[in-house]
């Protein structure tokens, strides 16, 4: 039977599991319309299971504690990881969040392979389908393009009949622990020898050193950055942890819209969520009584360290930023630029790839190590926020239309509130998931999201119905020109003692055109000569 050795970084996931803390990603497909049982078991015995890992479960070593590897199952049963469900009355929004926060705080089953669907058949007027993943199959990214990859571009795509043999375990000397072994030592090889061409490159180009030790530079004020950076202050979102979970999530955002705010005020896409989701805890924080003396906490920020291309390959290819989240400032706007000036430093660091290695490194320890390492980093933030960017186009599953996708990585750390932001078909969601007993109401910060965001937007279209200055300047011209000829239509026509003073108008007039076409400061000139 295969069995091939687990990867250090998705090893974490499986030491750091915890009943308070589950290592699992959440996700939910929101349908259009209701989806045949046995069309999407065919669909996923024909695309998910031909990633062999979703036929494997994890194993430890008995010869070396702690080590763990991933094992070929026998007598697979498709039917325990495609389950029914149903919504309590009315199986409205809140009924299908209830369940999501259900199965959210229920462990998967190690012993079986890590993974399992819950098909909601009556959802509103459609389905849904609630996926559960563990952390240790793969991160945010690849995860999410596991689950399109069971999608279509088109409604009609035919029933997929599973390809020959594909639940037979593999034969032969390839991918066993022999051949493991051997190409574990040709790797190493292959980077020593890869390393020792550096090391002669960078000692024939002084130049290159001189950048590499700038980079080591940059390298090393991450390094304290995240070492030496203290606890998060205590709020209401911090503290002990339980079984219970809560999710929840918001209406779809146009992305145009988020588009529009960036735009005019000033950042990324992501800068404006990211300002919208610190507002709705500030929000949160201060309808709870919280005095917010520490102006700022912090979140975990995962970052995508994929190369293109390689979105389709599982396991886990993470670093992480720590983000200060400036709570204390009130004005949006401001609080967008701010946001946007952090985001802007962090990504010109090497932070997300000093914490890609460092998840690497600590997958090395014994688990209680790990444990210990993950969750002393955990102390220093309050929450994590996930960003992932799915695909523009509508897609089907198994015909039924996929009207919405939302997806929560675990909070690794004992984080008590995690944020995901998903972008697919032109809408943004945002969903929130919490520990029952910090934040028993997610729905709240959700709220609290779509007011923050309503008041970015309508201070971006404000400022977009604001004329240009180049557009005041040719109105104010305009304006002088039809004055100056009125004036002089009135003053050739009259002989009162008026018409003196009228032409003294006309006169100002033509020198406040004289004025702006120098400059718009000839505004306040004509305004002291009035």
């Amino acid at each position: 039977m295969v069995r091939q050795r687990m990867s250090s970084a998705d090893s974490v996931f499986v030491h750091l599991e915890d009943p308070t803390n589950l290592m699992m990603v959440t996700a939910v497909m929101l349908l259009g319309t209701p989806v045949d049982y046995l069309r999407l078991a065919a669909i996923m015995e024909h695309r998910l299971l031909a990633f062999d890992r979703f036929r494997q479960r994890t194993v430890a070593s008995r010869l070396r504690r702690g080590r763990l590897y991933w094992k070929d199952v026998t007598g697979f049963d498709l039917d325990y990881h495609l389950q029914r469900a149903t919504l309590s009355v009315p199986g409205d929004q809140a009924a299908l969040q209830e369940t999501v926060s259900l199965l959210a705080s229920r462990p998967l089953e190690l012993s079986r392979p890590p993974w399992q669907f819950h098909l909601v058949e009556s959802y509103g007027q459609g389905s849904a389908l609630i996926c559960r993943l563990h952390h240790s199959l793969g991160d945010g990214m690849a995860l999410v393009h596991v689950l399109l990859s069971l999608a279509d571009d088109h409604p009609d795509a035919a029933w997929p009949t599973p390809p020959a043999g594909a639940a037979q375990p593999r034969s032969g000397w390839q991918g066993t622990p022999l051949a493991s072994m051997y190409g574990r030592f040709r790797a190493r090889r292959q980077r020593a020898h890869h390393l020792g061409r550096k090391a002669l490159t960078l000692l024939g180009q002084p130049p290159s050193i001189a950048s590499a030790t700038e980079k080591g530079i940059e390298v090393a004020a991450a390094v304290a950055k995240l070492g030496l950076a203290g606890p998060d202050p205590a709020t209401i979102l911090r503290g002990e942890l339980g079984v219970t979970k809560r999710a929840a999530w918001s209406e779809g955002i146009p992305l145009e819209d988020v588009k529009t705010v960036g735009s005019q005020l000033g950042g990324t896409v992501n800068d404006v969520l990211l300002a919208a989701v610190t507002g709705a805890l500030r929000r949160y924080l201060h309808e709870r009584g919280d005095p917010l003396k520490d102006a700022e906490f912090r979140a975990t920020i995962p970052v995508n360290m994929r190369t293109p291309g390689t979105e389709d390959e599982l396991g886990n290819q993470i670093g992480v930023y720590l983000l200060d989240l400036p709570v204390g400032i009130v004005d949006p706007v401001a609080r967008l630029r701010e946001l946007k000036e952090r985001m802007d430093r962090i990504k010109h660091s090497p932070e997300a790839a000093v914490t890609s290695i460092g998840l690497k490194a600590v997958g090395q320890f014994s688990a209680r190590t790990q444990r210990y390492l993950i969750n002393l980093l955990g102390t220093k933030a309050t929450s994590v926020i996930t960003n992932v960017r799915g695909p523009e186009e509508r897609l089907y599953l198994a015909g039924a239309p996929l009207e919405a996708l939302l997806a929560w990585v675990p909070k690794a750390g004992g984080l008590g509130i995690g944020v995901s932001i998903l972008s697919y078909a032109g809408q943004v969601r945002l969903g929130v998931i919490t520990d029952a007993g910090l934040v028993p109401d997610p729905e709240a910060i959700v709220a609290g999201l779509q007011a923050e965001f309503d008041a970015l937007l309508a201070l971006a279209q404000e400022t977009e119905e604001m004329p240009s200055p180049a557009e005041l300047v040719s109105r104010l011209d305009k304006a002088l020109v039809t004055l100056a000829s009125l004036l002089e239509g009135i003053a050739t026509e009259s002989d009162s003692p008026g018409a003196e003073a009228l032409l003294r108008c006309q006169a100002l007039t033509k020198a406040g055109r004289q004025c702006r076409n120098r400059a718009l400061p000839g505004l306040d000139f004509c305004q002291v000569h009035a």
